[in-house]
């Protein structure tokens, strides 16, 4: 586990900075997107760098067990800035090479950081996700939205493509149809119907989202640490592996999961007609 100086240590170097403010209780990590004059968007340099920074800290971090994503203020995230695209792409003279550049060393480092992260993430969406803020909700691995949220996968409205990994993404979460309808039309959805395509997996009134998120993260929080991260390993690795291959992983993750003092733990607790007690060990 992490010593108690490297984690004041991480948390000292997360709170660096307000563009993402981060909280940590009971092994729970919240981060609250926190640009509310953009309406959080994703494409400010300070937020990306933020949001990589903490994620490479919350892999490191064994007393992190789950993380709850959300946005300060009426949006989750309105995805792409539009006055910095517009002077950053449409009236800049950067060549394609340029602009592909820009991309690359900024927002597609968020769905990167995110892949190599092992601690499971819920998207508790308090209100529009667009474009980028869509991709981002996709990122994560559960997803909670409030009522008043809704989703567009809104770049072709711009004379654009998803270039932060949506159309990797969204099919993943939707299916391919409704993800293509999605990004193909640019039209945004509502809450229930993101609830209807399984985007999200509930829907509850604003004054509860955080609270229902928080319930979440909790059942998460309770079970064993290394298992639960090596699970999301195996669910992630899954998507791009065969069969054959990715029951060698399994095998192998299973057998660490026996030598584990938290199975340990876990079995003693059945017979023993007790409340288990894991220590990520």
């Amino acid at each position: 586990m992490a010593s108690t100086d490297q984690t004041n240590s991480l948390k000292a170097e997360g709170n660096m900075t307000d563009a993402v403010i981060k909280e940590f209780k009971d092994g729970i990590e919240i981060w609250r997107m926190n640009h509310v004059e953009t309406r959080n968007a994703i494409t400010n340099r300070q937020m990306i760098d933020t949001l990589v920074l903490y994620a490479e800290q919350a892999q490191q971090n064994t007393q992190v067990r789950v993380i709850i994503l959300t946005g300060n203020g009426s949006a989750f995230s309105s995805g792409g800035n539009i006055k910095e695209i517009r002077a950053q792409m449409t009236e800049s003279d950067k060549t394609p090479h340029e602009l592909a550049t820009w991309y690359r060393e900024g927002i597609q480092r968020i769905p990167l950081a995110f892949e190599k992260l092992d601690v499971p993430i819920i998207a508790a969406v308090n209100g529009p996700a667009i474009g980028a803020g869509c991709d981002l909700t996709c990122m994560c691995d559960m997803r909670i939205a409030a009522q008043s949220a809704r989703f567009a996968e809104s770049f072709v409205k711009l004379g654009i493509i998803p270039g932060d990994g949506g159309a990797w993404l969204l099919p993943r979460a939707v299916g391919l149809a409704k993800a293509a309808e999605m990004a193909f039309t640019g039209d945004p959805i509502s809450a229930q119907e993101a609830l209807a395509c399984g985007l999200v997996s509930k829907v509850v009134a604003d004054d509860q989202l955080m609270d229902e998120a928080r319930a979440l993260a909790k059942r998460v929080a309770v079970n064993p640490p290394i298992s639960v991260r090596m699970a999301k390993q195996l669910m992630r690795e899954g998507q791009k592996t065969g069969l054959d291959t990715h029951l060698q992983m399994a095998a192998v993750m299973q057998a660490v999961s026996h030598r584990t003092k938290d199975h340990k733990e876990a079995m003693d607790a059945i017979f023993e007609k007790r409340d288990a007690d894991f220590k990520g060990c």
